[in-house]
């Protein structure tokens, strides 16, 4: 009888929720483009979820994959890795992912943080590719024909898009190309995915396959934004000294479900119902998200201590009980970052002491001045994407037409080559989307499906944006 290696896969890619007061620094980040472009590190950048919430949602992960065996030679992690220490952090070294909860951080390994967090290094490590990658420990997933890999993403998410802290970003069709490749080398037997980002679903709608062995569950549908809980003021509320989210609501639910339950007795399909009831927040959906699942989905009969492994502490637990039927307090995920900036308003009223720099400048003012430029940023993007659907489609039709979502079953965009042309376009003339205007790929999306013409956008842009690089040297 064939003996099967677990090997997890486990990435996080964010960034302190908070971490610093430049939103200018943040207004670099861009999406990919056609053109590769060098890795860029970069800090402080707030989005779908806060860096907190994605790092501690890992690094719990991590934890429980340890305690249910699995081998730290088999498990790769990528996470930024500048929150620990951050002098935000009210509890230096110490990352919680529950308001009671333990340091979820002691012990973690730092495979690849900062600038090697990359899509190029996560599919070289995903297909063994020892040669491709560039930087970090070099471990990468080596797997072989009788092997199951379980591979949890968290960061942030947009139509077609999974967020990166370096560019460029994974769009869906070439992640599903690497996939494919993953399967055509024979490199595993089955494999588990648990995607955790704002919009997730639209990764694998209408392009997955049901014939690569691969079973995926994603926090929310391919139209709505994920959420996070455990926020200030919420029951349970974090400590005090906390003002951040700490977890995300699908990767909550699911962590605290397998540390409750025997995972040699659960099944994939026990913990997706209860997760995707938990994640709904029991049918509230104006306050949860739609869990969905893609691909290969016989396997959910099996038993999830193939993928996660047994702790034997919970040898006598039961299979599958619903953790809790009690609504969680949540907080769209992209409205992370104006809460906790918030919470610093709030803070610095309170502590002005504490919030005053050596040279005798206040940090309240500061912040302010980040929320102000956070929202004129934000209203750049919308209004900008408007009006284009106006120039395009005229005032009566652009709005439907950049807000369509297309039928369950279809993939976002035909063409993705298209997709990333566009979202080029927009960034030369309009600057860059930053993580809030991932939410607004759909629209790229539908610009393409509807056949307009890359000469037809540039025009739409430069007439919409003719004034922002003005703007920007002036401000």
């Amino acid at each position: 009888m064939a003996t099967h290696r677990f090997l997890f896969l486990l990435l996080v890619l964010a960034v302190f929720g908070g971490g610093g007061l430049n939103q200018r620094e943040s207004a670099i980040i861009k999406l990919p483009t056609e053109k590769e472009e060098p890795a860029e590190e970069v800090g402080n950048k707030m989005g779908c979820s806060s860096g907190w919430i994605i790092w501690a949602d890992v690094c719990h992960a991590y934890q429980l994959l340890r305690k249910g065996g699995l081998k730290e030679e088999n498990i790769v992690v990528f996470m930024y890795d500048d929150i620990a220490m951050n002098e935000l952090n009210p509890r230096p070294g110490v990352i919680i992912n529950h308001p009671q909860g333990e340091n979820v951080y002691a012990g973690v390994p730092k495979d690849y943080t900062g600038k090697h967090v990359t899509t190029k290094n996560l599919y070289a490590v995903l297909l063994g590719n020892k040669s491709a990658v560039k930087g970090g420990s070099g471990k990468v997933v080596n797997s072989k024909p009788n092997d199951r890999i379980f591979l949890y993403y968290s960061d942030h998410g947009g139509p077609g898009v999974l967020g990166m802290p370096n560019m460029p970003y994974l769009y869906a069709m070439e992640f599903m190309e690497v996939l494919k490749k993953k399967h055509a080398s024979k490199g595993y037997k089955e494999m588990v995915l648990y995607i955790e980002a704002c919009e997730s679903g639209s990764i694998f709608e209408g392009i997955m396959p049901k014939d690569l062995d691969i079973y995926v569950t994603t926090a929310s549908n391919a139209q709505e934004s994920s959420f996070g809980t455990y926020c200030p003021g919420m029951d349970p509320s974090p400590p005090p000294e906390y003002i951040t989210c700490l977890g995300d609501l699908y990767s909550v639910a699911w962590m605290e479900d397998s540390e409750t339950h025997n995972l040699k007795r659960e099944t994939i399909k026990q913990q997706y119902n209860s997760v995707k009831e938990r994640t709904s927040n029991f049918n509230t959906y104006s306050a949860g998200s739609h869990v969905m699942q893609y691909g290969n989905t016989s396997m959910i009969t099996e038993k999830l201590y193939l993928y996660q492994g047994f702790d034997p502490a919970t040898e006598n637990f039961p299979p599958n009980e619903l953790w809790s039927d009690t609504q969680m307090g949540v907080v769209n995920q992209r409205d992370a970052d104006l809460l906790f900036m918030w919470h610093m308003v709030r803070l610095a009223s309170f502590m002005p002491l504490k919030y005053k720099k050596a040279d005798g400048s206040g940090e309240k003012s500061q912040i302010l001045d980040q929320i102000t430029e956070t929202m004129r940023h934000r209203n750049h993007l919308d209004g900008s994407i408007e009006m284009i659907g106006v120039l395009l489609y005229g005032p009566e039709m652009g709005g439907g037409i950049l807000n369509s979502v297309r039928a369950p079953g279809l993939p976002l965009v035909d063409d993705w080559q298209c997709l990333k042309s566009m979202v080029r376009v927009f960034e030369t003339h309009c600057g860059s989307l930053t993580q809030y205007g991932m939410k607004h790929m759909r629209a790229f999306a539908n610009i393409c499906n509807s056949g307009v013409s890359q000469g037809s956008m540039e025009e739409a842009c430069e007439a919409t944006c003719s004034g922002h690089d003005r703007e920007e040297m002036a401000s």
